[in-house]
């Protein structure tokens, strides 16, 4: 596979790669981020190594160009991490708290800190933390040791579209540490979680603040919290800090753990067109933490004319959105820079759309903050899992039984791949999980718990989960095909046979179409070319998307499509079905003829947009 670098990849070959801040919805003054060269060694066994096999640049997986290593971590291999850390004097104080984050390690991670066992974690994709306070001696550097294995898809374990034996539509598998280290500090008793659900028709936000820790015997205990909102802003990148907490909206005191709603004057609301944000400042006495919500609702109301779509602010809005995989040739799973996560939304958003689709991955934090500020709806995608996949049914029979309106039931748990109860129960454990680690940011509107059968189980029962967790968003239960009559989401894709509409109660949404591809070679990282349908120059594959649209496309909104999602954003190994190339440096159509589509689509059922 040949080497492709994007326009960030040499920024991002430097020591102190990713240095923003991780976590935009939760802000404290002191951290220190740790990304940048670590000690590494890859071993057959489980035993720390008393050698390290050279340096490896965190967060980028020891597969990923940008790591330095460009080795791949086999299942049965223990991928070891080592840093020595000496705090800044001034950075830590008794009485305090310090904590050590990890935004995401794939797949199984045990940290030692000073030789002793510190916490451990399962699953890729999620972030975790772990109390390091009793390690700390003054003057002395703490020793942080991570060891993580990764069974990638040879087991039952969420794993996305990474396979060791990469090709098609799969694609190289990635390991190991690919999301920022960090250490925190913080009052003993301190802010532990943050929740805000906005309510937009009574235009206030139902604000919970758990805490933990007892005070230090000097500092009395927090019985309530503050909470000041302040006057809504578009946010730089830079996220929520002192200068945008100056015109204070209104105040309460919270009691900790209780949800409490606060009502906000002359409100003003989020939409794609108009991405306000609401400053917050939460302080617990000596622990201050910055945050932000907006006031939007998306759900499915009726129109004038009898049918289920999809509203926004109590309109209906058509959301026409880009499937978008977050990979990249130097850094796999992790954008070289924050500018390149950026650069995607932005790209998409100048091209009209308002949507995208993120699929079979979590991606850190920062990525769904610029969906917030800069406008963009994101559906998104629990990781699929289990054991491998029976392609001949879930993929190519899947699409005769949607043609042919056959209904498949979700109990075959074989040739599903969900055999596993210790797996099942997994899934359930990092649904959860996901949900409470997204929740605030209003971006999302819709969760995707299956894909195309991709390790399909009890999907009433999940979807009854998730209206649980989070009753305030949409659900697509299953995005393709294995449609078990739940969710608020009737939801298609259209690849090969012709596009037979159905009748349903629910929204109607084509979640996947197009996957259109023209291989560029000088942007192209394999020879080979898995796509939908073949086109050979920039005029040629624009012309078959604007048919795509006014003949399949555009006819279906009469009968009541709300959505659409074209497949994909960019061109990932062999898949060269992106509108830009995988390296980014290439637009591969005709820019105004997306930007037509999407403008006729989004007019469509709303000329003007929500309010």
């Amino acid at each position: 596979m040949k080497h492709l670098e994007t326009p960030w990849t040499k920024e991002a070959c430097n020591d102190k790669p990713l240095p923003q801040y991780p976590r935009p919805l939760m802000v404290r003054e002191k951290w220190i981020n740790l990304n940048g060269f670590w000690d590494y060694a890859i071993t057959g066994d489980q035993k720390i190594p008393k050698n390290f096999s050279g340096k490896i640049r965190v967060p980028f997986s020891p597969e990923a160009r940008l790591s330095g290593v460009n080795q791949q971590l086999k299942p049965d291999e223990t991928l070891w991490y080592y840093k020595s850390v000496l705090l800044p004097k001034d950075f830590y104080q008794t009485g305090e708290k310090l904590i050590l984050h990890i935004g995401a390690a794939d797949q199984f991670c045990c940290v030692y800190v000073d030789g002793k066992c510190v916490g451990s974690h399962s699953g890729g994709y999620l972030p975790f933390s772990m109390d390091i306070t009793s390690m700390v001696h003054y003057g002395q550097p703490l020793s942080i040791l991570a060891g993580i294995r990764d069974a990638s898809d040879t087991s039952y374990h969420s794993r996305g579209k990474q396979q060791l034996r990469r090709g098609g539509m799969f694609y190289t598998a990635q390991s190991g540490i690919w999301q920022t280290v960090w250490l925190e500090s913080v009052p003993a008793q301190h802010i532990s979680s943050l929740r805000i659900t906005p309510d937009y028709d009574t235009a206030s936000a139902k604000i919970r603040v758990c805490i933990q820790g007892t005070p230090h015997s000097q500092d009395a205990p927090c019985s309530s919290v503050s909470c000041e909102v302040f006057a809504p802003v578009h946010l730089g990148a830079e996220g929520v800090n002192t200068s945008c907490c100056e015109e204070l909206v209104t105040e309460k005191e919270i009691i900790p753990g209780r949800e409490t709603a606060v009502t906000i004057p002359h409100m003003k609301a989020w939409t794609p067109e108009t991405p306000w944000l609401y400053p917050v400042r939460i302080i617990c006495g000596k622990d201050i933490v910055y945050s932000y919500f907006a006031l939007r609702k998306c759900n499915v109301q009726i129109d004038s004319q009898g049918t289920p779509r999809l509203f926004l602010n109590n309109r209906p809005y058509f959301q026409t959105g880009v499937l978008d995989q977050g990979y990249w040739p130097d850094g796999l799973y992790t954008a070289p820079t924050d500018e390149a996560l950026i650069y995607d939304i932005q790209t998409m958003k100048n091209l009209g759309y308002n949507m995208l689709r993120k699929h079979a991955k979590v991606e850190p934090q920062r990525w769904y903050f610029h969906c917030d500020r800069l406008g963009m709806l994101v559906w998104q995608d629990m990781v699929n899992g289990g054991t491998s996949y029976h392609h001949w049914f879930v993929t190519y029979l899947a699409t005769l039984f949607q043609f042919l309106r056959f209904d498949v039931k979700d109990t075959h748990r074989t040739i599903l791949s969900r055999r596993s109860r210790l797996g099942r129960q997994e899934y359930v454990n990092e649904l959860r999980e996901m949900v409470r680690t997204l929740y605030n940011h209003p971006s999302i509107v819709c969760w995707v718990p299956f894909n195309e059968g991709w390790g399909q189980f009890s999907t009433k029962k999940v979807t009854n989960l998730l209206n649980r967790l989070d009753p305030n968003r949409l659900v697509d239960s299953a995005s393709g095909w294995f449609d078990q009559g739940c969710g608020d989401i009737r939801s298609l894709h259209y690849y090969f046979f012709k596009l037979r509409v159905p009748r349903d109660s629910r929204v109607l949404a084509l979640s996947e179409l197009g996957g259109y591809s023209w291989r560029i070679p000088e942007h192209s990282a394999c020879p080979g070319v898995y796509g939908y349908q073949i086109y050979h120059s920039r005029d040629t594959l624009t012309a078959g998307y604007d048919s795509l649209m006014k003949e399949t496309v555009f006819p279906t909104i009469k009968k009541g499509m709300s959505a659409i999602i074209y497949t994909q954003l960019s061109d990932i190994e062999e898949e060269v079905n992106g509108i830009l190339t995988y390296d980014r440096k290439k637009m591969k159509f005709h820019p105004l003829i997306l930007q037509k589509w999407n403008a006729k689509l989004k007019n469509s059922l709303s000329p003007q947009p929500p309010v």
